[in-house]
């Protein structure tokens, strides 16, 4: 590895990119103008914007192809690379404890902002997400012994199609596992695992840089179909949104930041790229590679 770039520190990286050129912004930065522009051609010009929305598609498509191989090779590289499984174990506990009550708190916080400034009035459910939602409800697991059959796979290949995250971890997890318990035998398949995982990364890079024309592209159809009078609904969820984001990191990741002692500018600034991606194309999944790479930055394990 380069001796610079192993040097490198968190300060030393925020001054280069401090001097990046005028006319080379961020990523952050491009979704923004991608957004604005959406949103101007989706006001001017409504039929471009029903025109550009296979750009949306595409870019969503490009996501979720990432998604399935990145997660289940950098699970097996963390736990199968991590030595001692019991060590991996427990933080495999403490992880499952901090997210269900970390999970609770946000939905606590969420319902009581929601039910606050009811961010939903005014915004007509077309009739696919109305299907859509049905459609949901019906194939959802409904009782915890459903839910723990669907947890484990009869097809992992399946499950990466599908992009069924929950699956395709119980399998990551159940083979990383096994892959650390052969030893030796089992090395060559964790640097396999390894290389997949920064070919992932590095795909992941690629996508990101037509993120802001896929975001531009769901704004414009978003306007576009619903006209400019969407924009005081999507502001009220705006507010919404930001006004629960501050809750929640002021109260609960204030004191998960206290305790971990995490920098809390490095941390914002890790944060604010996959939340941007995550409103602009009303989906989660498009912003998870780039939360992942975020979270291997600050050093997560």
């Amino acid at each position: 590895m380069d001796e610079s770039a192993a040097n490198m520190t968190p300060d030393t990286a925020s001054t280069d990119r401090s001097r990046r050129p005028w006319y080379r912004p961020s990523l952050t930065v491009q979704i923004m103008i991608g957004l604005v522009v959406g949103i101007l051609m989706g006001w001017l010009r409504p039929e471009w914007g029903n025109a550009v929305y296979f750009l949306r598609d595409i870019f969503l498509n490009l996501i979720k192809s990432i998604i399935g191989p990145l997660v289940f090779s950098t699970l097996v590289v963390g736990i199968a690379g991590g030595g001692d499984l019991r060590k991996v174990g427990r933080m495999g506990v403490k992880a499952i404890v901090y997210f269900e009550i970390v999970t609770t708190a946000a939905l606590f916080i969420g319902l009581a902002v929601v039910n606050l400034t009811k961010p939903g009035i005014g915004v007509p459910l077309v009739e696919d997400a109305t299907d859509a939602i049905q459609k949901i409800g019906e194939n959802h697991p409904r009782t915890l012994i459903e839910t723990l059959v669907h947890v484990f796979p009869s097809s992992v290949v399946d499950s990466l199609v599908r992009g069924d995250i929950l699956q395709i971890v119980a399998f990551a997890v159940l083979f990383a596992m096994a892959v650390s318990a052969v030893g030796e035998k089992g090395k060559p398949m964790l640097r396999a695992m390894e290389s997949l995982s920064q070919v992932m990364f590095k795909l992941t890079n690629y996508v990101m840089k037509f993120a802001p024309i896929g975001v531009g592209a769901a704004m414009a159809h978003t306007i576009g179909t619903q006209g400019p009078g969407v924009l005081v609904s999507l502001g009220n969820l705006i507010f919404t949104y930001y006004l629960g984001l501050i809750i929640f990191i002021v109260l609960i990741f204030g004191m998960v930041m206290m305790i971990a002692r995490a920098p809390v500018r490095q941390f914002v600034r890790a944060v604010r790229e996959p939340a941007v991606i995550a409103f602009a194309t009303t989906s989660s999944e498009s912003a998870m590679p780039r939360a992942m790479e975020a979270m291997e930055r600050l050093g997560v394990p």
